[in-house]
């Protein structure tokens, strides 16, 4: 069954709350990342991110939801997002980013793609593909990185478990509290 228009503007607007936080993750690694060229890789991939958000936005108007709206996600997801955003170490927020958010992302973009009506949901698909592709070139690029820079590629304990928490959780959209 496809998705409704609500259901899509919903997840729109939820998926523009996790871009933008992660683009604010980013822009406040930036500063505190001691390694120059990890500090230009979240640079260039801060002003990625912005664009996602920005396109995600709009996308919300034409979803019968106001400009550029965000949609909070459901607790257990501001958990892991907050939970990212205070890893300390480069090597943490490298692996935290790359290795289990843009792709938990992609594969939640994927399983939207998979039950909206691509002819009557055509602007989200798009969009939603363009932001796929970028996710790959970023996740790329940092695998390049920490090649160049001989970065320790080893699991820790504190990315699977950040893996694990954002698997478990079924939709990233905050359940509806009664009225």
């Amino acid at each position: 069954m496809a998705l409704t228009v609500k259901e899509r503007g919903e997840l729109t607007a939820t998926y523009r709350f996790i871009e933008v936080k992660l683009m604010e993750t980013l822009a406040e690694w930036v500063p505190t990342t001691p390694e120059m060229e990890i500090k230009l890789l979240f640079g260039a991939h801060i002003w990625d991110v912005a664009q996602h958000a920005d396109s995600l936005g709009k996308r919300t108007y034409e979803l019968r939801l106001p400009l550029q709206f965000s949609l909070r996600p459901s607790e257990e997801y501001i958990q892991i997002l907050s939970e990212l955003c205070e890893a300390t170490e480069s090597s943490d927020r490298i692996a935290g980013f790359y290795d289990v958010m843009l792709p938990a992302l992609g594969s939640r973009f994927q399983n939207y793609l998979s039950q909206t009506d691509p002819l009557m949901d055509a602007p989200s698909v798009r969009i939603l593909e363009r932001i796929l592709q970028d996710n790959s070139r970023m996740i790329q690029e940092s695998k390049a990185l920490r090649e160049q820079l001989k970065l320790s590629s080893k699991e820790d304990s504190w990315v699977n478990d950040l893996a694990r928490k954002e698997s478990s959780i079924e939709t990233v959209v905050a359940p509806k509290t009664a009225a």
